[in-house]
Order: C-alpha cells, then structure tokens, then sequence
C-alpha cells in the first residue's frame, strides 16, 4: 500500500536492564503532552508483536502454538507522534510498517468508550490490543480462550517494561465497552478488543 508507514528498525539493547525496568515498572495516567518520536512508537509495537526470529516468524511475546491471534492498532492525534498524521493504524508485524485504518482522532472516542478515563483522550497515543480468537481456537478448541488471555497479559508487560526503558508511562484498561471501542477503532468483526494502553511522557 502506497500510504503505508514504514518505522524506524528497532533497537535490540539499550541503557536500562530488564531488573531496573521491573523495579521501576508503575501504572502511569497522567501524561505531558510532549510527542512520541516515530522511533519510540516504533519500539513499543516491535516488542509488543514484533518479529525477532525472521527464520521461525517468531514473536516478541510468546503465542500458544505460534498462531498469533493478537492484532496491535494505535490512535493519535494531531501532532502527537512526530511524522504521523492523526487517526487509527494498524501495526504489520512481519513487515514492521503502520497501515492506516481511518484518518479521525479517535481519542476521545476511546475515553468515553472506557467509561469516561479521560486520560485516554489526553495520551498522546492509545494502543489498543485486540484478538481474534479463532487464529488459536482452530488449534486448541475451548482451551484457546485461555492461552489468548494469557498472550495479551505478555504482551501488555512487554509494553509496560519497554515504556520504562524508554522513559515512558502506560497503564493497561480493562474497563470499556467492547462494542463502543470496536467502533472507535473501526474494528472488524472477528477481532475483540482486550487491552487499552494509553502511552505518554509521565508528568
């Protein structure tokens, strides 16, 4: 697609260990405005879903036999990601690019959908993780409903660790209207929405 968004390549070190980032890992729901750069964006959607064995496709988080049911989607707003237009993009993994999904700041739409958290209208980025459980369902039955809830769980502490590193802040949100936040994000029907994760510079 001729309007797709490339990202910077991710950064596979970096300054703080994993024991600091542990340490100082907080839910965090007040956020500056300052924007996110490209490259942090970038950062945070590789090691939320991003491949890291090109060999195996692999993931950054574990998937209960490698059927990724996870799909990663973020909304910004004007000028809140340095580069990138306001609306809603969908992360491409093995590609490493953003595909947009709608040209609407939809933040605020996602704050009234979580039940009035109107830090999720002031965060520069929201990222939503969503799943479509018939990717794992097809391998494992009933039992799929339980290893997709645990893939979001890595997923959603990778991002929380990674935001540490970066000097970040997030939260996850669990308490939202499923159908009010599929239509903010214009999701389609196979996919429910798990996690919210408002991502800004802490105050």
């Amino acid at each position: 697609m001729s309007n797709e968004v490339g990202l910077p390549r991710p950064a596979e070190n970096g300054r703080m260990s994993v024991e600091e980032t542990i340490s100082r890992r907080r839910s965090c729901r007040i956020f500056a405005s300052t924007p996110l750069s490209l490259r942090q964006l970038a950062q945070l959607l590789w090691c939320a879903q991003g491949v890291t064995a090109r060999a195996a496709s692999g993931r950054a988080a574990p998937s209960a036999g490698a059927t990724y049911p996870i799909e990663v989607f973020v909304a910004v707003g004007d000028g809140t990601v340095e580069g990138l237009s306001r609306g809603v993009y969908r992360y491409n993994p093995p590609r490493h690019v953003l595909e947009p999904c709608g040209g609407k700041d939809v933040r605020p739409q996602v704050a009234s959908a979580a039940l009035e958290q109107r830090f999720l209208a002031t965060a520069p980025v929201d990222l939503l993780i969503a799943a479509d459980y018939r990717r794992t369902g097809r391998r494992y039955g009933e039992r799929a409903v339980r290893y997709v809830h645990m893939e979001v769980g890595h997923v959603g502490q990778n991002v929380h660790l990674q935001c540490e590193a970066l000097g970040l802040g997030t939260v996850a949100v669990g308490a939202f209207s499923d159908d009010d936040v599929k239509s903010a994000f214009g999701l389609p029907g196979e996919l429910s929405p798990l996690y919210l994760m408002p991502v800004g510079h802490p105050c």
